[in-house]
């Protein structure tokens, strides 16, 4: 799964427990870095980190682009899943939770639209693709519309990071620090820097007890010169915004909305935010450079 390359960076991390008593790991998945910081004995923690590794591994053969044995490989080569898992059916069914409050600037249809840019491609075909209220699923089947792909690289490591926490949780865990491109605390404080592509270091947050993702269209670009996020509905072309914070109690949600803020205007940013009906807390970065906070 390709990485959205978020801009944020751990800076310090205030230790409640002597250092013997902290275990680290990192590894890649999701076709980036995933790194663990747990505070406990290592009869706790070595048991837990063990779990949230097949946890990850688990998230992967379900919503991997490149794994051909994936669920979600095997959705959209033949444009339909019989009994997808209870993990497939959470995240479609939050993703069109996302999809409804965006108005459409979140939307795991824009697979064939992302792939046209990447390729260097004309895009003009694929959009005709897009349209997550076209996408049926319940527990027995998950229905594509004609001609669509799903992507939920703009969720899946949110919802993974959401689904560790919780194996944590199990295994007696009280402090973590989870990183699978989103950030999520299990108690704190965790204090991280959110960084811009152009501008540097913009801000600092302090995390208990809550998740954060960070978006920047313009930290990747594809073939066609268009930024690595896109504007699913074909209405801008220019990103509203250089970087967007989210800070929510779920990481999948942090995730979405991270994504799909960064071509909604600042009312369109408050209005969406009031239709999620979810507490969040919002950092933009405009193309100039200013930090603004919601």
């Amino acid at each position: 799964m390709i990485s959205r390359r978020r801009a944020l960076q751990i800076f310090a991390a205030a230790s409640l427990m002597p250092s013997n008593l902290r275990a680290t790991q990192k590894r890649v998945a999701f076709g980036a870095e995933v790194s663990l910081t747990l505070d406990g004995p290592a009869h706790v923690t070595g048991p837990a980190l063990d779990a949230v590794w097949a946890e990850i591994e688990a998230m992967e053969k379900a919503f991997s682009l490149y794994d051909p044995t994936s669920e979600l490989r095997r959705l959209n080569s033949q444009g339909r899943l019989e009994r997808p898992s209870a993990a497939m059916l959470e995240i479609l069914a939050l993703s069109a939770k996302l999809y409804r409050a965006t108005e459409g600037r979140f939307d795991p249809t824009v697979q064939h639209l992302w792939q046209a840019h990447a390729n260097g491609e004309n895009t003009q075909s694929a959009r005709s693709s897009i349209g997550f209220d076209r996408v049926r699923f319940d527990e027995t089947r998950v229905q594509l519309g004609a001609g669509q792909a799903l992507t939920l690289n703009g969720i899946a490591q949110g919802y993974s990071t959401d689904r560790v926490i919780s194996v944590l949780r199990a295994h007696g865990l009280e402090r973590s620090l989870v990183n699978i491109g989103e950030y999520r605390a299990l108690s704190g404080p965790w204090r991280l820097g959110i960084e811009d592509p152009s501008f540097g270091r913009v801000g600092m947050i302090s995390l208990t007890d809550r998740a954060v993702a960070t978006s920047s269209p313009a930290a990747m670009r594809l073939a066609t010169g268009a930024a690595h996020i896109l504007d699913p509905r074909g209405v801008s072309a220019v990103p509203s915004w250089s970087t967007v914070s989210v800070i929510a109690e779920r990481a999948a949600v942090a995730d979405g909305l991270s994504t799909a803020l960064c071509f909604a205007t600042l009312n369109q940013v408050r209005g969406i935010a009031a239709r999620l009906g979810a507490p969040v807390s919002i950092r933009l970065v405009d193309l100039t450079g200013n930090l603004r906070s919601l």
